[in-house]
């Protein structure tokens, strides 16, 4: 037996293919329709103008021999890593080393690919509901044990929900490795100060790992959420954090990320900064330069400016999406520091159930809330990532819709 036997203990089915997959029976069934799309977290906005410069500059060094870069450092280059170090971290008040900053191709490679470091006994905890990549790459190294249809025997589940105002509590069984979101992807919602401070004092005593995604930080509006796991004392001795230019800049299509990896979080005698940075050595190389260089326009005065307004544009979408629900007496959260709306399905309806609905009779595509976890069950997640247009019309579909299904 030469194949990895743990691919077949997966769902088959990765949750945003079968939303693409029925999405597409619809449009084939139905080619008069005007569908619209506030499922996948795709953005809808162009590249900022500072970006755009950057790149095109990038592309014309690439042109001249004595500018051309090849092969880059598989860490990043300095420019870039100094100027997260700047732009993320000194101006939160956060020290973060360059070198404790390594940039990649998108966190949903570094999250996924982070567990690398870890030996496949390694106990993992997420919070349920819970981005699907965090569960299927560890089940893929052979951590979860089996998968009954709903739950996986070997992982540990932190249910979040408006029972406990979607606060995970801490693991009643001992783990090694927490995977924690703020602000949430799929919920919307966020960790206070005091949420990560317990959280590290956790982590601390009993000598576990948190893998902490900030992939939609840009979102996060006033000072009362940290934008950082690192603004928590001692954080740097338990946490290894991601970011990503996806959401923060249009950065879908070109993929940037960075992963901070401490130089003071050490495992079993031994620097964790050093083995992702063995691992990346061994099988990345590096983020392209003229990306990169995109990437490091955002932290420029303009820069900032241009991607802010689009981070903004977002918002609104989000906050317009939860007063919809809301004035049909949907209960929402999310759409505040974050661009994912979240709620129970109306009528008490299961998630695919509402999924084909929504798509059927407003033609709106959404992603199920089943496909997060077993506590996503009959829940669903609307995005804000459409155009101002779109979303107006979605929300003026639901509004004539949701009254009828939650009567």
């Amino acid at each position: 037996m030469i194949t990895n036997q743990n691919f077949g203990e997966i769902p088959q089915s990765y949750l945003f293919s079968e939303v693409a997959e029925r999405v597409r029976r619809f449009e084939a069934q139905h080619p008069e329709a005007r569908v619209l799309r506030l499922g996948i977290g795709d953005v809808t906005r162009p590249l900022a103008p500072a970006v755009v410069d950057a790149l095109h500059a990038a592309v014309d060094e690439q042109a001249v021999a004595a500018s051309f870069q090849g092969y880059g450092p598989e860490a990043g280059y300095a420019f870039l890593r100094e100027a997260i170090a700047a732009g993320e971290y000194a101006a939160i008040g956060v020290d973060v080393s360059p070198d404790e900053i390594f940039i990649g191709d998108g966190s949903k490679s570094d999250s996924a690919n982070i567990q690398e470091l870890f030996a496949d006994t390694a106990r993992v905890a997420v919070t349920d509901p819970v981005y699907p990549v965090y569960v299927d790459s560890n089940a893929m190294a052979g951590r979860l044990g089996t998968f009954d249809g709903e739950r996986w025997s070997e992982l540990t589940y932190l249910r979040c929900d408006d029972t406990n105002e979607y606060r995970p509590a801490l693991p009643a069984e001992p783990v090694e490795l927490v995977y924690l979101c703020s602000p949430n992807n799929p919920t919307g919602t966020t960790m206070s100060r005091e949420d990560l401070t317990a959280w590290v004092a956790y982590a601390r005593e009993a000598g576990a790992v948190i893998l902490f995604d900030v992939a939609y930080r840009a979102f996060i509006t006033g000072d009362d959420v940290p934008r950082s796991i690192y603004e928590i004392e001692g954080a740097d001795e338990v946490a290894i954090e991601f970011g990503s230019f996806s959401k923060t800049a249009g950065f879908t299509g070109l993929r940037c990320s960075w992963t901070v990896v401490p130089q003071k979080l050490r495992r079993d005698g031994v620097s964790l900064n050093a083995l992702w940075l063995r691992r990346q050595s061994t099988k990345f190389n590096g983020t392209p330069y003229i990306v990169q260089r995109a990437a490091s326009a955002t932290y420029s005065a303009t820069g900032r400016e241009q991607v802010r307004a689009d981070v903004d544009y977002y918002l609104a979408n989000a906050r317009l999406i939860r007063s919809t629900l809301e004035s049909a007496g949907v209960a929402a959260v999310g759409g505040e520091h974050s661009p994912y709306v979240w709620f129970r399905c109306p009528g008490g309806m299961d998630s695919w159930e509402f999924f084909d609905v929504l798509l059927a009779e407003a033609q709106i595509v959404g992603t199920p809330g089943v496909g997060f976890g077993p506590a996503g069950a009959g829940h669903f997640r609307l995005s804000a990532f459409n155009t101002s247009e779109a979303t107006q019309e979605a929300a003026g579909r639901l509004a004539a819709l949701l009254p009828r299904l939650a009567a």
